[in-house]
């Protein structure tokens, strides 16, 4: 690719396609895109549409029933507060010698960069704003299953729920018979980015970005994706010569925000490797 031959919603669009395929936490099934709004930088607000409880009442035969009730716009607002870029020159000497994709394997590069990068927030925001649960369990699988009845008396819907843990956690899920390998799913079974399996209800994630706490502890995080909303966009891709280089040149810029809608729906457990 030659600067001449740069087209930005091309190469846009082919970012954007890129980065559902390496999210986990920004994948659709562990968060949801229900949001409305244009986000052209950082600090924009877009909104998260919702309708507030309809009261459920008694019904009596040969009884007139009460007017309609009018329904409560229950709009919240989701900031992007999160900003990354990219920005990398192939030297021409680099581009004549080596094979006709080097741009598009570099653009590749940079959209699993950024996803990664916005994952690791997607997971610490989960992590930080969902609702901690205890357990005296000791089986890992177990854990898994006290989490799940965190979640069922929460009210929350027991399909569509997914647990993502870190590699060592899913380790010790291996080691019991309980599991279940995602090679044993079904071939309709539509498997999420990093699904490992299925345990206790849930299909288990594996991710890096479950980090340890400065005490040492690893958030497992289980839950439904009416939880968090997520809203993202890759704002602008230019191509440039640098002034000082004999190379042609990319640079993106990568916003981002999410809000935690529905805390109750993110059961969070802290847990100690072993």
């Amino acid at each position: 690719m030659a600067v001449s031959g740069f087209i930005p919603e091309i190469w846009t669009a082919r970012i954007l396609a890129r980065l559902p395929k390496v999210l986990i936490f920004g994948q659709a099934g562990v968060v949801n895109r229900d949001y409305e709004g244009e986000i052209a930088q950082k600090g924009d607000t877009v909104r998260i549409g919702g309708i507030g409880d309809i009261t459920i009442k008694p019904y009596s035969k040969n009884t007139d029933i009460d007017d309609p009730e009018e329904l409560d716009d229950d709009m919240t607002s989701l900031v992007i507060d999160q900003a990354d870029y990219f920005n990398f020159a192939v030297d021409d000497i680099d581009a004549r010698q080596a094979a006709p994709n080097l741009m598009d394997a570099a653009m590749a590069n940079a959209a699993i960069g950024m996803s990664e990068t916005a994952d690791g927030f997607l997971a610490a925001k989960m992590a930080s704003e969902g609702t901690p649960v205890t357990s005296t369990e000791t089986e890992a699988y177990d854990q898994l299953v006290d989490l799940g009845t965190a979640l069922t008396e929460a009210n929350i819907p027991t399909t569509d729920r997914f647990a993502a843990v870190p590699p060592w956690y899913y380790g010790l899920l291996l080691k019991d018979d309980r599991f279940v390998g995602s090679g044993s799913a079904a071939s309709t079974e539509v498997l999420f980015n990093g699904q490992v399996g299925f345990a206790a209800g849930f299909k288990i994630l594996q991710s890096n970005s479950l980090r340890a706490d400065s005490g040492g502890d690893y958030p497992v995080i289980a839950g439904h994706p009416m939880a968090t909303s997520y809203a993202e966009q890759i704002n602008k891709v230019e191509a440039f010569r640098p002034q000082a280089r004999f190379a042609d040149a990319v640079k993106g810029l990568h916003l981002y925000g999410a809000k935690v809608v529905r805390p109750a729906a993110l059961a969070v457990l802290s847990v100690s490797k072993p």
